[in-house]
């Protein structure tokens, strides 16, 4: 579904991203690890369109699409879900589903899709007419997810959905995440909390220093001492691939 290429992006004269490649498959959940600073979001951006791609291609469905301005990349299917939630905190939850289908074409019942995502997040269906500034973390995290929805992804990226959440919120989250592959999302998946994105995902990339260092199943990367030493207890991560693990160059 999507394939990445050499890509190199930043900001400003900071190369970030240093020929990163990866592949991301249909109803796959591929999670992407690594160290503060990595260059984490900064390919979640790039993908999306938020910022350029100086060098390098990225494939959608077998179209490249690394030109594409970012309304363009959501129409065909590709949501990004922000780091810090993005709500906007002066709309209500349903102004707020409703502005997820901005780049959609016009025609479709978005007041009944809207109501749909209430029903598939109860927590905020009481609060449509409430302000997303207004909303706990959980739930403004649900209202970004839902809004992502809104149109209509059949690729979502989330950046760090758990970041400030209490862990009985994570386990939904995650629980979320699971039931939206089964029902034939696909996802890729930048989280902090490495454990949980591991158990969830069927394959990790690890990201350090702009440049991917190490891939494999999810559950080998889970049962790596390495891993675990780097990225399970609080450690700083590592730019070292971690043995046993196939290396990217």
């Amino acid at each position: 579904m999507l394939q990445v290429t050499g890509l190199r992006s930043g900001y400003g004269r900071i190369e970030a991203l240093q020929g990163v490649s990866l592949e991301v498959r249909a109803g796959e959940i591929v999670t992407l690890i690594g160290a503060n600073g990595a260059g984490k979001t900064t390919l979640l951006k790039a993908l999306a369109g938020i910022l350029p791609a100086w060098a390098g291609g990225i494939t959608y469905d077998g179209v490249r699409i690394e030109r594409l301005q970012p309304p363009q990349r959501v129409r065909r299917g590709l949501s990004l879900v922000p780091e810090g939630r993005g709500i906007l905190q002066r709309m209500t939850v349903r102004e707020n589903l409703l502005m997820g289908a901005y780049a959609r074409d016009g025609g479709a019942d978005l007041e009944a899709e809207a109501a749909e995502v209430l029903r598939r997040f109860p927590p905020l269906a009481p609060r449509r007419h409430q302000l997303g500034g207004t909303l706990s973390g959980g739930e403004q995290q649900m209202l970004a997810i839902g809004r992502a929805l809104m149109a209509r992804p059949r690729l979502l990226m989330l950046d760090e959905p758990s970041l400030g959440l209490a862990p009985l919120m994570v386990r939904e989250i995650m629980r979320i995440l699971a039931e939206l592959r089964a029902q034939g999302i696909t996802i890729l998946l930048v989280e902090q909390n490495a454990k949980q994105a591991l158990q969830l995902a069927d394959r990790c990339y690890i990201l350090a220093t702009g440049r991917i260092v190490a891939s494999g199943q999810a559950r080998a990367m889970l049962e790596s001492p390495e891993v675990q030493a780097a990225y399970l207890r609080g450690a700083g991560g590592s730019a070292a691939a971690p043995r046993g693990l196939r290396t990217e160059d």
